[in-house]
């Protein structure tokens, strides 16, 4: 890859300019955010990227959302993370370049990146049952493309591994043509990018892994981003109650936006409140979002008896582990896990993108501060004071 034109590309983002498009293929040097060391800051500096292989695309990317799950990684809390490696996965953009024997997207298409990847031939993405594809799983979690190197490296040096296999926090990526969803150029990609993650994982736990039925009653634990998204996704599906449950009154607050019809103030009353709230018996469907064990415990004591089914999204601690009274599950409560909303995302991301489109899901509330990749450690500490629910890098 050489450099682009002199002219810069039309931007995506309100009109402003965006990196120039990269058209002739070789190394490029591109500006990336890169985890040198677990619990501290990361480090914008050059790195090169090399042109996609067989079977992958480059991204030119426009946006990018700041995850907790990045900011999990960098501490050194997740522990099958590494470095140095390139973080990021929450991002949106535009394809520059394709490698051989790519067919589902093409140059100038719009794309979401997705962690957890749809080949549709292994035994998983032929399962209805589950989102879990297998064909790149070994090599992505070490952090490779799927034929085990590197296509980003230190400036004439190193490798440097990539993350989820996205590594969105750069001008550019390049990533298995399986973790791309291809989405309508109408969707403004600085909204787009947060399907790429949370949005997509909390209605998807809604509509997907628990498919909640018209009528019912949800419980959503933890107002973050999956569990606005939890909420959304809940409404989407017809449920006459759904209560949220936050410390912020003004995460709560957001939640009403979304279709909550209760808000309670989390604490050690919450099963009992909710236990008040519905007759004694609990929820259809409660939802956790928070990554607090303690709190997955609650969403299992507050999920009815007979039926109720409680879905865990959030991703618990290192050793962390969920203490249930057997109780709870012989009378009938059931406890589900769900990965990105149990979706398979290059099938069904362009759907829910085409939804917001239509105005069903209301993402611009979730977007509270808008980034340089500079600023990306501002991210993080933005995360940590809980100010805001979404910050959006955007690529100029």
């Amino acid at each position: 890859m050489g450099a682009g034109p002199s002219c810069p590309a039309q931007s995506h983002l309100g009109g402003r300019a965006s990196p120039a498009p990269l058209r002739k293929l070789a190394h490029v040097r591109i500006k990336a955010a890169v985890l040198e060391e677990f619990g501290a800051p990361l480090a914008v500096q050059e790195v090169e990227l090399a042109e996609p292989r067989a079977g992958e695309v480059l991204v030119r990317l426009v946006a990018c959302g700041v995850c907790h799950t990045d900011m999990y990684t960098a501490s050194g809390a997740d522990p099958s993370g590494y470095a140095p490696a390139v973080l990021g996965h929450e991002g949106a953009g535009v394809v520059e370049a394709v490698g051989d024997g790519v067919t589902s997207v093409e140059l100038g298409d719009h794309v979401v990146t997705l962690f957890s990847p749809q080949c549709g031939e292994c035994i998983h993405c032929r399962d209805q049952r589950t989102n879990l594809c297998l064909a790149i799983r070994e090599q992505q979690n070490q952090g490779y493309l799927p034929d085990g190197t590197t296509r980003i490296s230190r400036v004439g040096g190193d490798p440097i591994r990539h993350f989820m296999g996205t590594s969105t926090f750069a001008e550019y990526t390049v990533m298995p043509e399986i973790a791309l969803a291809k989405i309508s150029k109408d969707a403004p990609l600085d909204r787009a990018c947060l399907f790429a993650c949370g949005l997509s994982t909390g209605l998807g736990a809604a509509m997907k892994t628990a498919k909640v039925e018209p009528g019912s009653t949800c419980v959503v634990f933890g107002a973050g981003m999956v569990g606005l998204g939890a909420v959304a996704g809940c409404r989407l599906q017809g449920a006459e109650r759904i209560v949220c449950i936050d410390l912020s009154q003004e995460r709560l607050e957001l939640a009403r936006g979304q279709g909550a019809t209760d808000l309670l103030t989390g604490g050690p009353d919450a099963v009992q409140e909710v236990l008040d709230m519905t007759g004694g018996f609990g929820a259809d469907y409660t939802f956790e979002a928070t990554g607090l064990v303690a709190v997955m415990r609650q969403a299992v004591e507050s999920a009815r008896m007979g039926w109720g089914l409680a879905t865990m999204c959030g991703v618990a601690g290192r050793g962390e582990t969920l203490d249930v009274i057997p109780r709870y599950l012989i009378t009938g409560r059931r406890v589900a896990g769900s990965s990105f909303g149990g979706l398979k995302g290059r099938d069904e991301v362009p759907k829910l993108v085409d939804r917001y489109l239509a105005g069903e899901i209301d993402v611009d509330p979730f977007i509270s501060h808008t980034l340089t990749l500079a600023e990306v450690n501002r991210g993080f500490e933005l995360m940590e004071a809980q100010d805001g629910i979404r910050s959006v890098i955007a690529f100029s």
